[in-house]
C-alpha cells in the first residue's frame, strides 16, 4: 500500500503550477456540461490573465459542470513546468503555444496510466505481475519526460491498450479473490465489461469483484450497491446514483469518474479517492 499512496499525490491536477492548459488545449461544445462551444487552443473566456478560472466558485451554477469533473492527473504542471521549461505559452511564439497544447493531451493520458499502474502496484494480489507493473509504470514515467518533439510523435493509443495487457491481467488475479454473492459466486464471474447499464435499476445490487470496464453506467441507480474489490476501469458513471453503495476496495477508480457521480455522506469509497464537494453541498 505505501507504494500506492506514494505515488498518487504527484498525479492530481496542481492548477497553481499550470499554465491553464485544460482551459485552451482541450474544446469543449455547449450541451449539459458547458454553457458554450470553444475550439482547441482558444482560451476559454473564463480564463484570466493570471490562468485562474474567474468563475471557479460558481462553475456549475454557470453551466460549466464539465470543469468540475475534469482531471488531468497532473499532466498540467508537468507540461508547463518540466516539459516546456516554465515558459507561458502565452509569452512564447504560436508555434510554442501549439507545441504545448498538442502534448498536454499526449501527457495527460500517460498520467492516467501512471494512477492505473500506481495503484495496481498497491494490490495485494499483484505479486505475480508486480515487476511488470514497475517496469511499466518506469517505462510510461520516461515517457512524459521526453522531448515536445518525441511527445508529439508518441503512439499514445498502442500504448495504453500495451499496458492495458497488463492492467487486466492484474484485475484478473485481484478479483480472482473477491467473495460473490448468493452461492459465493467469485468475483471473476461476473464481466460487466463494456455492458450497457444506461439508466439500469441496480439498487442493492451484488456487484463484489465485477469487472465493469468500460461499462456504460449513466444514469444508473446503484443506491445501496455492493461494488467492493470491483475494475472500475474506463466506467462511465455521469450522474449515477451511489448513494449509500460501498465501493471499499475498487480498483481503477479515479475522481473525475466520481465528480461525474452523485452520491452521499452514506458512500463507503477506496482511500485512493476523495468525496466530492457536490454529493453533500447539492449540485
Amino acid at each position: 500500500m505505501p507504494d500506492q499512496i506514494a505515488g498518487l499525490p504527484q498525479l492530481r491536477g496542481d492548477c497553481a503550477s499550470c499554465f491553464g492548459l485544460c482551459c485552451v488545449a482541450l474544446p469543449f461544445a455547449a450541451s449539459a456540461d458547458f454553457a458554450l462551444n470553444k475550439p482547441a487552443g482558444k482560451p476559454c473566456p473564463n480564463l484570466q490573465g493570471d490562468h485562474r478560472c474567474g468563475i471557479h466558485a460558481d462553475l456549475r451554477k454557470k453551466g460549466f459542470t464539465g470543469c468540475t469533473v475534469y482531471d488531468c492527473f497532473g499532466a498540467g504542471q508537468k507540461v508547463s513546468q518540466l516539459t516546456f521549461g516554465g515558459q507561458d505559452w502565452r509569452t512564447g511564439s504560436k508555434e510554442h503555444a501549439r507545441r504545448m497544447f498538442d502534448v498536454f493531451p499526449v501527457v495527460r493520458q500517460l498520467h492516467e496510466l501512471l494512477w492505473y499502474l500506481t495503484e495496481a502496484l498497491g494490490l495485494a494480489a499483484a505479486g505475480p505481475v508486480r515487476p511488470d507493473l514497475r517496469r511499466a509504470r518506469e517505462e510510461t514515467e520516461r515517457l512524459t519526460r521526453q522531448s515536445p518533439e518525441e511527445l508529439a510523435a508518441l503512439d499514445v493509443a498502442a500504448y495504453r491498450q500495451q499496458v492495458n495487457v497488463l492492467l487486466l491481467r492484474t484485475s484478473e488475479l485481484a478479483r480472482a479473490g473477491a467473495g460473490g454473492g448468493k452461492g459465493g459466486k467469485k468475483g471473476k464471474g461476473k464481466d460487466r465489461r463494456g455492458a450497457d447499464l444506461i439508466g439500469a435499476r441496480l439498487r442493492g445490487a451484488d456487484l463484489r469483484g465485477a469487472s465493469l470496464r468500460g461499462a456504460y453506467l449513466i444514469a444508473a441507480d446503484l443506491t445501496g450497491a455492493d461494488l467492493r474489490d470491483a475494475d472500475m476501469i474506463g466506467a462511465d458513471l455521469r450522474d449515477a446514483d451511489l448513494t449509500d453503495a460501498d465501493l471499499t476496495g475498487a480498483f481503477f477508480l479515479t475522481q473525475p469518474q466520481l465528480n461525474a457521480a452523485r452520491g452521499s455522506a452514506g458512500t463507503r469509497l477506496p482511500g485512493s479517492v476523495s468525496r466530492p464537494v457536490h454529493w453533500t453541498a447539492g449540485r
